[in-house]
């Protein structure tokens, strides 16, 4: 079955729908967020860009999620 078309959402949709599935804000610096959770015994940590009413560039999106190892399906139950 072919992967769901990603989202156009905000950086603050996305910290949102990250602290739902356990990621905590570490902290915030300009406009980025820091978060961090640990996954599979691992401290997973990456930036999310949260510029006011802009959304996320697919592939910065993608790589989120990659780091999040969270599919696009988990997102949109999140969202």
């Amino acid at each position: 079955m072919p992967e769901p078309k990603l989202p156009q959402i905000t950086g603050e949709e996305l910290v949102k729908a990250l602290q739902r599935e356990g990621f905590e804000i570490t902290r915030r610096k300009g406009s980025h967020v820091q978060v961090r959770k640990y996954v599979k015994g691992r401290k997973v940590t990456f930036p999310v860009p949260v510029h006011k009413g802009k959304t996320l560039k697919p592939g910065t999106l993608r790589g989120i999620l990659r780091r999040a190892d969270i599919s696009v399906e988990r997102l949109l139950e999140l969202l």
